[in-house]
């Protein structure tokens, strides 16, 4: 394993073991929740969106769930992402669906394309993920929570 997979590696468990945004937020304002399970490995992912008063700005993401390093790992890092990205306005809808459809493309990519660590992050850590396709479904539920729960807010 070189120095750059091992940083990844260690990225992954400190989110799994660390989480944040870990648990939901009272349903309040205008938000939604998007339950979200992976059959493959038993993964669970309940995600609450709130957004703002138009509707067009995430102002908070919280979660709760269970199941592998790499999914409690992505719903914290998807969290994280989105607080550091949205400071105290929040994150439109437009930018919101840009970061979900370039993950998706990435991780379907099997390799090919990584996750820009400028653009997405700690989540960049995920790009190792696309080479597994038994994975990708790991990575991806929080991210298909939040894009669920944002057509329902």
């Amino acid at each position: 394993m070189n120095g750059l997979d091992s940083l990844y590696q260690e990225l992954i468990l400190d989110h799994s073991k660390h989480p944040h945004g870990q648990g939901l937020a009272p349903e309040e304002g205008r938000s939604a929740s998007s339950h979200q399970h992976n059959p493959m490995c038993g993964d669970d992912i309940t995600l609450r969106a709130r957004v703002d008063d138009s509707g067009e700005r995430l102002i908070q993401l919280t979660w709760e769930g269970s199941g592998c390093s790499i999914s409690q790992a992505s719903a914290s890092m998807l969290a994280a992402l989105v607080e550091e990205d949205g400071g105290d306005d929040g994150l439109t809808r437009e930018e919101i669906t840009r970061l979900i459809e370039g993950f998706r493309e990435a991780l379907r990519s099997r390799g090919k394309i990584p996750l820009d660590e400028e653009i997405y992050s700690d989540a960049a850590a995920l790009s190792g993920v696309s080479k597994f396709s038994a994975r990708v479904k790991c990575a991806m539920l929080a991210w298909v929570a939040l894009e669920d729960a944002l057509a329902r807010a």
